[in-house]
């Protein structure tokens, strides 16, 4: 049977873009359908616009710290349009090049909601294409708890968007959006309180890196309430919410943020008409070839619910499209020594296993921890410390993980994960020279083990 293409892809996210551009590449046939906006959640209401607003954030202290190093200014002013028109700017003009990049590579741009009629046969805007593949890369939603009241919250998906920067805001969850976005607000000026129904915020993270951001962010005075959830949320004649618990303490505030997790964006796809099947967390099941039960139908990214990533759904993108139209260039993903960062303020950068991972898969390990007040902040009031952790297999010398928490973890792990991905050992990183002076040579410059 001929069909119209040979790849048709729901979605123009990072990975469905991505998979796209590589199998036109690859001299495939291959069309890409987006209902909301092209580059997906990372480019418009995700990491993208949140690295901005968390830049913007991050002047509040640089302006306190100047005065150390001899700048006298005036008081600061933000004013919160400025800040979200050009955010808007910035956005609108990368999803301008991600149609370019579709576009140039010979890919044929559908715009509108697609539904998958059958394995093979997909309908937009009235019409039908029939496909070889279909490839499901329609990512995740935000999703708010239906207490009653939670029409007056928001998600991530409206903050980007907020007319004017609340005065109060409540941030619920212990994610690393929870913890971003409660940096944000923090940084620009709102008085923030995080709530986390759990014992310490972000979970799955190392715990010396759990308890030195929740010393750092007290600190800093922001509000962090453990152990505690909403029961509902009422809204005030003044416009105002008051938040209930459930312990029966009540607050106020002018913005309710949730931020307690995201489910798999398959709205009105029409699976139904197909063999795909549905893990018990709604996401789509597939195998190692991101293959669903139904042959024809392939899926990625967010929908799968592995590791909930920009970079990993590109390389995603990229295993699907060389596998199925350049199968001699095919390399599965590697989910391990995956580096991650946290974006709050100070920001974690991480990579390897945490030192409770470690220990519960059987190593003995080494652990060599530093915590110091950064060279920058010695002309200044501010005590702000930096953690930095490594977990070492003490059999072995291999670096088992990294972990830090201070300015620009991010990019100094990065480049660490490198090393790790290579299988560095502790003696590896003791014979590296270091540059001085900088916070990144105390990664080569930890001798001494404080457990194992």
């Amino acid at each position: 049977m001929a069909y119209d293409f040979d790849l048709y892809v729901i979605g123009a996210g990072s990975g469905g873009v991505r998979a796209a551009r590589f199998a036109a590449g690859f001299g495939a046939k291959v069309a890409v359908a987006e209902s909301r906006y092209l580059g997906g959640t990372c480019v418009n209401v995700g990491c993208v616009p949140k690295k901005l607003l968390v830049y913007g954030a991050h002047f509040a202290e640089d302006f306190e710290q100047a005065s150390g190093f001899g700048w006298g200014l005036d008081e600061a002013q933000f004013d919160w349009p400025t800040l979200i028109a050009n955010k808007d700017r910035e956005i609108n003009r990368l999803n301008g090049i991600y149609r370019n990049l579709l576009v140039n590579s010979g890919v044929t741009l559908h715009e509108g909601h697609a539904k998958i009629v059958d394995p093979h046969q997909v309908e937009i805007n009235g019409e039908r294409f029939t496909a070889r593949n279909i490839l499901i890369a329609t990512g995740g939603w935000p999703q708010i708890p239906e207490i009653p009241g939670h029409e007056h919250a928001i998600s991530s998906n409206q903050a980007f968007f907020l007319k004017e920067l609340p005065k109060r805001v409540l941030v619920v969850g212990g994610g690393y959006i929870a913890v971003e976005f409660a940096g944000i607000f923090h940084g620009l000026g709102a008085k923030t309180t995080l709530l986390y129904r759990g014992e310490l915020f972000l979970r799955g993270f190392d715990g010396s890196v759990r308890k030195h951001l929740q010393e750092e962010l007290t600190k800093r005075g922001m509000d962090l309430q453990f152990n505690a959830d909403i029961e509902r949320i009422d809204k005030l004649a003044d416009g105002s919410l008051k938040v209930t618990l459930k312990d029966g303490r009540q607050l106020e505030a002018d913005c309710v943020f949730y931020a307690t997790g995201r489910r798999p964006m398959l709205d009105n796809l029409g699976l139904e008409n197909t063999g795909v099947k549905l893990d018990r967390k709604g996401f789509v099941e597939v195998d190692e070839l991101y293959q669903t039960a139904e042959p024809s139908i392939l899926a990625l990214g967010d929908v799968i619910g592995r590791v909930q990533l920009t970079p990993v759904a590109l390389a995603e993108g990229m295993a699907v499209a060389r596998r199925l139209f350049k199968p001699e260039q095919y390399r599965p993903v590697d989910y391990k020594m995956i580096p991650t960062a946290v974006f709050s303020l100070p920001n974690i950068g991480t990579v390897g296993l945490t030192e409770e991972e470690a220990r519960e898969a059987g190593h003995e390990v080494q652990i060599f921890e530093s915590r110091f007040r950064p060279m920058k902040l010695t002309l200044t009031e501010c005590q702000e410390r930096t953690l930095m952790k490594l977990v070492v297999d003490a059999n072995t010398d291999k670096v088992l993980g990294c972990h830090m928490v201070g300015p620009e973890a991010g990019e100094i792990v990065q480049g660490l994960a490198i090393a790790l991905k290579a299988g560095a050992t502790k003696r590896d990183f003791d014979e590296t020279i270091g540059v001085h002076p900088t916070a990144a040579e105390e990664f080569v410059t930890m001798r001494t083990p404080v457990a194992g």
